[in-house]
């Protein structure tokens, strides 16, 4: 059971269910991750002592874009957030100990991971957030909240980005290891978003939560930074999955206006038609190239976030744009919920807001161009 290749996972556990699980508004996270653990899928660039596969980031990459075969968004997300946005920090500068308690169950299947970065009056700009971590002799004392949660209704524990200090905000801020099941710490809500509906987004708040200073990985203090390093992977991570989405987009599009017909030829003869789709297939395959740059780079311990920004301004955009006008060639069958179309449509609209907005992604590229006005 253990050798079984990811698209044999994701034909016979996950896409039979996925409908159900859209209209649930949650999926199974623990059964699909301990699938996906056991195969291998949750660690492939994490250390081997913690059960990881010790491979490069390439590899990660490489599940991503499998796992962009699953027939919705929400779910890839919950994974990625698993495997690239709540553990990098911890499996490079986290301890022995937090490693054997957090990383190696997540590797495993056996935890369920969630990332609390962003709040209700702080999203893209993460120096601003107001959750507090105040210590009080071993212990740190958490107070504060967390919004757009991702597993978060679900999750065993929390990378947690807060406040250690009152230094300067881009200097006073540590991720904790948190088990979500502290005293003190509140789901207040699953929240009904407009897409990802398989996804479980949760608020949360942390009244009193005790949590040991050893749950601090790595340095008190850099936060902030191990975060940035974190989104790196998390933004190509994400750049690989829609890709994958947009290449099935595109070909289903190409299957149904084909048997489609009007004006008694198929919608796809008609030469608006066949040229937009390869317009589209053009820049699905420039941002492909760009990604695998991006990652080659990367794995020569580059710093690639210049080129990471880029990537991911581009895949939110053109993923709104491979939805929009596929969505439209798909006439009245487009505009119901049950074609694949209309759900990335839904899905990928937060690919522009997530990880870093759109319009933060063009400041990071204007900061490494030297054009930002000075202050």
């Amino acid at each position: 059971d253990n050798l079984r290749p990811g698209h044999v996972i994701i034909d016979q556990d996950i896409n039979p269910y996925v409908d159900q699980w859209e209209a649930e508004g949650i999926f199974p996270a623990h059964k699909v991750f301990k699938l996906l653990g056991n195969a291998g899928f949750l660690g492939v660039n994490k250390p081997v002592e913690y059960g990881g596969l010790g491979l490069d980031f390439s590899y990660s990459i490489a599940v991503s874009e499998e796992l962009g075969n699953i027939r919705c968004g929400g779910i890839p997300m919950a994974i990625g957030v698993q495997t690239d946005m709540a553990t990098p920090a911890l499996a490079r500068f986290g301890s022995t100990e937090l490693k054997k308690e957090f990383l190696l169950p997540s590797i495993m299947g056996d935890k369920v991971a969630c990332l609390g970065v962003s709040e209700v009056g702080a999203g893209s700009d993460v120096a601003t957030i107001k959750t507090n971590a105040v210590r009080e002799g071993d212990e740190y004392v958490v107070n504060g909240g967390k919004m757009w949660t991702t597993n978060g209704t679900q999750a065993d524990w929390m990378c947690l980005l807060a406040n250690t200090s009152d230094s300067p905000s881009h200097k006073n801020k540590s991720l904790i290891c948190l088990p979500m099941n502290s005293p003190g710490v509140h789901i207040a809500r699953k929240i009904d978003n407009m897409g990802m509906r398989s996804s479980d987004t949760a608020e949360v708040f942390f009244d009193d939560v005790r949590m040991p200073c050893k749950n601090l990985i790595g340095q008190e203090g850099m936060g902030f930074t191990y975060q940035m390093l974190q989104f790196q992977e998390e933004r190509l991570w994400a750049c690989s999955n829609i890709l994958t989405m947009m290449d099935n987009i595109i070909q289903e599009t190409i299957q149904y206006t084909r048997q489609r017909k009007i004006f008694k030829m198929p919608v796809l003869y008609h030469q608006s038609v066949h040229f937009r789709l390869a317009e589209l297939e053009t820049e699905i395959e420039l941002l492909r190239s760009l990604l695998h740059r991006s990652t080659a780079l990367y794995i020569k311990c580059n710093d690639v976030t210049k080129l990471a920004s880029m990537a991911k301004l581009k895949a939110g955009r053109l993923s709104r744009e491979v939805g929009d006008s596929c969505l439209q060639y798909w006439g009245g069958m487009g505009f119901t919920s049950n074609v694949l179309v209309s759900r990335f449509y839904r899905d990928a609209r937060l690919l522009s807001i997530g990880g870093g907005a759109d319009e933060v992604m063009l400041s990071i590229i204007c900061k490494y161009m030297d054009t930002l006005p000075k202050k």
